[in-house]
């Protein structure tokens, strides 16, 4: 047989590719025109799938025979091969599936707490025990103050707190009259909902605990330290404040007697301690230890013996944070940078028994996630609902503006929340079951509230002060 030369040759190739849209495959046929040139090959008895193909070549062609390795294949633009797809015939393509997700949870209704403005980021809303205020922090320019209102948006009391002229002691202000150096977070709210425990800087730099009475502008200065003293959680059968304090050196938990003033140090770690809470029945805390990368749920049993009660709750390499307890004290939710992809960028929502028979590392630990790819709220952690079956948290989606999920931890369900909000953050819930968090509006964050659709009409206009 003799030899072809083919000066220059066109192919037609088609491919197969799996596109990832939404969460789900689907396979679309890809046609794309190649132009291979100077293609010198074997004699033509190796080339019978190429010219099985290929039609048009004359038979008295000559061939030259060169190395393999010199073939260059050229791709047609993208815009030539959809108009190829559509001229042949041959080929069905198929749309990408878009997975639509789970349909959304119906709510009763969605409102801004107070007006929406420009200037201001509002965040960390924290309900009363008994529903009928919520606490939130205030954001302008540099300066923090907390603003206590009810549900309806009416506010109540605004704390901002500055060291007046040559004085020690703190003036309370309005908001209208302080400077920006002010900085108040951090609330907490008494059993009874009367008084409120906080930290501020008094706009002296220095981080102190305060108390604060409802419908009261005075204000107690409980702690007074060089050191930052913060992330106080009172105890909701007593008057004891659990906190963490720098004063000897690391981050160590301390308890404060409200009613004879003094202070017990619960923990001595060589690594940091951070947002202790109470259990529901006043008898244990659950709080962090660890280092920057890798923090672990840890537990107090016997606050009378705290140094020999203490023990971990998690103990693998993955870091963990935000423990909160369950209303009937029985569960710990808490985040986790564990997920099967090993990213130490996506986290995890996990749930496991308080009283510590849960395993506390590999698969028995990993069996525990309800939900993945969350975003986790460090100031709030995840929110239960008074069912103690529930929770809320926040989907990292950015298609879907990282919207608000409840999900049953006994059922498994997991779906969104209809509340038609943006950039959600700081989810909290009621013991009344009303929903408050944090989303932006033009930039700027405010609180909303919102409700499930399982409330009565009287309910609704409870809630709204009617």
């Amino acid at each position: 047989m003799g030899i072809r030369k083919l000066a220059r040759l066109q192919l037609s190739v088609i491919l197969t590719t799996a596109i990832f849209t939404g969460g789900t495959w689907a396979g679309e046929m890809v046609r794309t025109e190649a132009v291979i040139e100077n293609m010198e090959t074997k004699p033509a008895g190796n080339l019978n799938s190429v010219e099985d193909t290929v039609s048009g070549i004359g038979e008295d062609a000559e061939i030259e025979e060169i190395p393999v390795e010199e073939i260059t294949i050229q791709e047609a633009p993208a815009l030539e091969i959809e108009q190829l797809m559509e001229k042949d015939k041959g080929i069905v393509r198929q749309e990408p599936v878009m997975d639509p997700g789970p349909k959304p949870i119906e709510v009763f209704f969605t409102y801004a707490l107070t007006d929406i403005e420009k200037g201001r980021n509002d965040s960390n809303p924290a309900w009363s025990p008994s529903g009928e205020f919520i606490a939130f922090e205030r954001n302008i320019r540099d300066a923090r103050e907390i603003i206590i209102a009810r549900p309806n948006g009416q506010t109540t009391q605004r704390i901002h707190y500055q060291k007046s002229g040559g004085k020690e002691e703190l003036d309370f202000f309005m908001s209208s009259l302080l400077e920006e150096v002010s900085y108040n977070a951090g609330i907490t709210w008494s059993s009874d909902g009367s008084r409120f425990a906080f930290m501020s800087n008094g706009g002296t730099g220095n981080y102190d605990l305060y108390m604060g009475t409802l419908g009261s502008e005075n204000a107690v200065r409980l702690t007074q330290t060089p050191e930052k003293d913060g992330h106080a959680h009172w105890s909701p059968v007593s008057d004891m404040l659990v906190f963490v304090s720098g004063r000897d050196g690391r981050a160590d938990l301390y308890l404060l007697d409200l009613a004879t003033q003094e202070t017990e140090r619960l923990t001595r770690g060589e690594k940091t301690y951070l947002y202790p809470q109470w259990s529901p029945d006043g008898t244990r805390v659950v709080m962090l230890y660890g280092s920057n990368e890798n923090h672990d749920i840890y537990i107090i049993e016997d606050m009378g013996m705290p140094f020999v009660s203490i023990k971990p709750l998690t103990t693998w390499s993955y870091d963990d944070l935000r423990p909160t307890w369950s209303p009937d004290g029985k569960y710990i939710a808490f985040y986790s940078n564990y997920n099967k992809e090993g990213d130490p960028k996506v986290w995890s929502l996990i749930v496991i028994a308080a009283d510590g028979s849960d395993p506390g590392d590999g698969e028995g630990l990993r069996a525990k996630v309800i939900a993945t790819d969350v975003n986790p709220d460090i100031e709030r952690g995840p929110a239960w609902m008074p069912d103690s079956r529930r929770l809320l948290y926040v989907k990292n989606d950015r298609k879907t503006f990282y919207p608000i999920y409840l999900v049953d931890i006994h059922e498994g369900t997991n779906a969104p929340l209809g509340t038609d909000t943006r950039i959600n953050h700081d989810v909290t819930c009621s013991s009344k079951g009303d929903i408050a968090f944090r989303a932006q509006v033009e930039q700027w964050d405010h609180i909303f509230i919102a409700r499930l659709n399982e409330m009565t009409s009287q309910e609704v206009d409870n809630l709204q002060g009617k």
